[in-house]
């Protein structure tokens, strides 16, 4: 019997080694394929845009410049775009989540006598949509367009985002609501000092989707608020800095400043990367709720 469990102990290991080993290549593959794009992309922004139409640029810059970033960085409104893009995703990133979230709990309380009619005219806000005019024209009626509201206020409330926190509150404890109402406590004050600490890591989670979400909007800008340049974002600056060099990259005129010569795939780069910075410094510090905040809420025991 010593011997037979020797021998499969021996086999076990060795299998257990073949799957480390497996896994480990797997795991490696799959790394590069997941890296690559963002250091090519990387490499392609620090490189000379004339050098880098030859190809051969792959994770690491053959000619090195910052032609490419000080274009970007040269625009009149670039600042400006950045600014708002900044203000509008902190305003819209908090008053999302408090408003939300306070919807959420509504609708986990019981004596909420409305709470599947509600819910339901909210899910039904997922599947039907006015449209682009109506939207439009509502907004106008609203007072909303030529506003920097406008990218705050329509998108206050998100029922996707109602439902995962709405979710998360159910799996909270009863008790802990009714000990509050025991001692005396109101809905608001159990919602501000027991039920929101306790959701962290489902508005953390939300709070990433929101911010990722307004700090690379652009369409709005250009639909409600292409009339007031104080109001521009970066992501539009960017995206109109883009045309504007696809149509110059075939003007003849400019190959005589080859040496400062910019093409749409440098700037395309360089803007990428210039776009996704703050959100790549942003996600470490939110990355340990992610996962969290998207399946505690959605397992019952």
């Amino acid at each position: 019997m010593s011997m037979k469990k020797n021998r499969n102990a021996i086999k076990r290991s060795r299998a257990d080694i073949v799957f480390i080993i497996i896994n480990t290549l797997l795991l490696t593959i799959f790394c590069v394929l997941t890296l690559y794009p963002i250091l090519n992309t990387l490499a392609v922004s620090f490189n000379e845009a004339v050098d880098t139409l030859t190809g051969g640029i792959y994770m690491w810059p053959r000619k090195f410049t910052t032609q490419n970033y000080k274009t970007v960085f040269n625009m009149s409104t670039l600042m400006r775009g950045a600014y708002i893009s900044v203000m509008r995703t902190l305003i819209a990133t908090v008053s999302h989540m408090l408003l939300t979230s306070m919807l959420a709990y509504v609708l986990t309380r019981k004596e909420f006598l409305l709470n599947k009619q509600v819910s339901l005219f909210y899910v039904l806000t997922m599947y039907v949509n006015g449209g682009l005019i109506p939207g439009f024209i509502l907004f106008r009626n609203l007072g909303l367009t030529n506003s920097f509201w406008v990218y705050i206020i329509p998108g206050a409330i998100s029922a996707f985002n109602m439902i995962v926190i709405r979710t998360y509150m159910n799996g909270l404890p009863d008790s802990l609501v009714e000990s509050a109402q025991v001692d005396g406590a109101g809905h608001l004050r159990i919602f501000w000092r027991i039920i929101l600490p306790l959701c962290k890591p489902v508005l953390a989670t939300v709070a990433l989707f929101i911010a990722v979400g307004q700090w690379n909007a652009w369409f709005d800008a250009m639909i409600y608020n292409s009339g007031r340049p104080d109001l521009t974002t970066l992501q539009y600056e960017l995206m109109k800095l883009l045309s504007s060099v696809s149509r110059q990259s075939g003007d003849p005129s400019t190959a005589k400043h080859a040496a400062n010569m910019v093409t749409p795939e440098s700037i395309r780069a360089a803007a990428s990367i210039v776009t996704a910075f703050p959100i790549v410094c942003l996600y470490p510090f939110l990355q340990r709720y992610f996962v969290t905040g998207l399946t505690i809420g959605g397992v019952k025991e």
